[in-house]
């Protein structure tokens, strides 16, 4: 005997459990969902999706920490009178996980505070050994004001995910993708860009409008921002 019709058809709700600190991976998934700018097939996000995007997370999350901790035991052990060529290899090292740290799941406050600390020491030491030579101590301070600049950039959750060498952010994707960013972090992104870049951007979310109707009035809002980057 069938079920009435009432029921026959009804499927069950299954809530989404997204996380409060979510990582790259989920973050791209919360983008794509329910937004009209992305392909139909990426506008629903399945049970099944959502656990193996924080699964991933969690394991990016976990090599992180046990390689950040590597990385702290090198530099307390670094000697007083440790090489040029080793420093300079650990300060690119920390300037690297402070760029992974920008997109991982869970607070990373304290982690991005500790490697600032540790360059902080690196950077002491580097200027200690250029002594009183004055190029290479305003070499050091145009690299500081850069990194500050980055690391600044790196707030934003979307510019670390586009800087990552496995972005979940595919190029067909990118268009959507910051049409449907906020404004802050569209400004943030554009400022990464050459003019080629932002023309070929412009032209992609030019026509992912015109075949998108249904587009959020922010989308639109975007898009004159790209313009104006263009233009500028």
């Amino acid at each position: 005997m069938f079920p009435p019709a009432s029921t026959a058809l009804r499927v069950p709700f299954v809530k989404l459990l997204f996380s409060e600190y979510p990582g790259r991976r989920e973050r791209h998934l919360q983008r794509q969902r329910n937004d009209p700018l992305f392909p139909e097939s990426s506008q629903s996000v399945s049970s099944a999706q959502l656990l193996e995007a924080q699964r991933l997370d969690h394991e990016e999350l976990v090599g992180f920490i046990t390689g950040f901790r590597q990385l702290i035991h090198e530099v307390s052990g670094l000697p007083p009178n440790a090489d040029s060529e080793q420093i300079l290899q650990i300060k690119e090292r920390l300037d690297q996980a402070y760029e992974q740290s920008a997109g991982l799941a869970d607070d990373q406050t304290e982690s991005q505070t500790a490697i600032e600390k540790l360059l902080g020491m690196i950077m002491g030491a580097v200027r200690r050994e250029a002594g009183s030579d004055q190029l290479a101590l305003n070499q050091l301070a145009q690299e500081d004001t850069a990194r500050a600049l980055h690391f600044e950039l790196l707030q934003h959750n979307l510019v670390a995910d586009l800087l990552t060498p496995d972005s979940p952010i595919t190029p067909d994707e990118l268009a959507p993708t910051l049409l449907s960013a906020s404004a802050e972090s569209l400004t943030a992104v554009l400022s990464l860009f050459d003019k080629d870049q932002i023309l070929l951007l412009y032209r992609d979310a030019v026509e992912l409008l015109e075949h998108t109707p249904d587009a959020p009035a922010a989308a639109r809002e975007g898009l004159g921002k790209i313009r104006e980057a263009m233009e500028a």
